[in-house]
């Protein structure tokens, strides 16, 4: 984490606040791949991942954009009332958990409200490779499509195809037709809401593999709980007791061990820890699932254990 210092605070939506971030020491920020976020400790200590919606190529600042959400725990809401130019935060460095797929024939970008920030950061990249792509934008009214006058406004605007105020029946109806004629090479991407996304997995499900198909999330909802107890051992030979109310964050934590965590939901991937031996019983949302098939990798923060010892590596 490093401090960076807001430049630039505006109103995108009556919901939406656009922040510009440079680091306060005034060095250039590292570049970072389309679709990445990063995690963003606010003035009441709450850390929250956000996806970076700028141009990649632009190392100049970090841009956000954050929505006041109505059960704010105190994230949101610190980031919309008590930030202004000026203002001091910290910030991460840059995850990429959604991005382009090198493989794909064709990219359909679908994002609902909010959800089009890791999108248009994933359009700047593939229009500046001359990538076939498209990008479907759906929200409740232009005065809620937070970034439609930019996109309007860019060199991509032919590639984007805005649906407001359709209501839910005639925005599925719609997105039906197009995901159900996509080529076998083409990649979906998707962000907004859960059931939103959910819907945009099933469609596109139909007509491609899974593992053409890619979500983000903001939130992790309901999270999995319980289970049996379990032991993690460390690749330097501490062996420790998980039981079923805990993660094996905590145990790790609570033991001396450092590790990385930040939403502690299973979403962005910081406490993502290397298996070497051992069967995870994943209950993220951040692994892929190939990655998941594979089994070399564990969210510590909720995911368990099938076997009853889990093996892992901390660096």
């Amino acid at each position: 984490m490093f401090p960076v210092t807001v430049t630039e605070v505006t109103d995108e939506t009556d919901t939406i606040k656009v922040l510009r971030l440079v680091r306060t020491d005034g060095t250039p920020l590292a570049e970072y791949p389309a679709g990445a976020h990063v995690d963003v400790t606010g003035p009441t200590g709450i850390t929250r991942p956000y996806s970076l919606c700028g141009p990649p190529e632009d190392t100049g600042a970090y841009t956000i954009a954050v929505k006041r959400e109505e059960n704010s725990r105190g994230g949101s809401q610190a980031l919309h009332d008590k930030v202004e130019p000026g203002t001091r935060l910290t910030v991460g460095a840059p995850r990429q958990l959604l991005g382009p797929a090198s493989e794909a024939g064709e990219h359909h970008l679908v994002a609902a409200g909010v959800g089009i920030t890791p999108l248009l950061a994933m359009a700047y990249e593939l229009h500046a490779g001359g990538a076939e792509f498209v990008l479907h934008y759906v929200a409740r009214s232009r005065a809620e499509a937070a970034f439609a006058d930019l996109i309007e406004r860019g060199a991509f605007a032919h590639r984007c195809v805005f649906h407001f105020g359709l209501g839910r029946e005639a925005t599925t109806e719609l997105l039906t037709a197009e995901l159900a004629v996509l080529p076998a090479d083409a990649h979906v991407y998707t962000c907004g809401p859960q059931g939103f996304m959910d819907q945009i997995v099933g469609l596109a499900t139909r007509t491609l593999p899974a593992d053409h198909v890619h979500r983000e999330l903001f939130q992790a909802g309901e999270l999995p709980v319980g289970g049996e107890s379990f032991e993690v051992e460390l690749d330097t030979g501490e062996v420790y007791t998980v039981p079923p109310d805990k993660s094996i964050a905590d145990v790790l934590e609570e033991n001396g061990v450092p590790i990385d965590t930040s939403c502690r939901e299973g979403i962005c991937g910081t406490c993502v820890l290397q298996v070497i031996e051992g069967e995870p019983d994943h209950r993220d949302h951040c692994l892929t699932a190939k990655e998941k098939a594979a089994g070399d990798q564990i969210a510590a923060c909720v995911s368990r254990a099938k076997s009853p010892r889990l093996v892992v590596e901390l660096w």
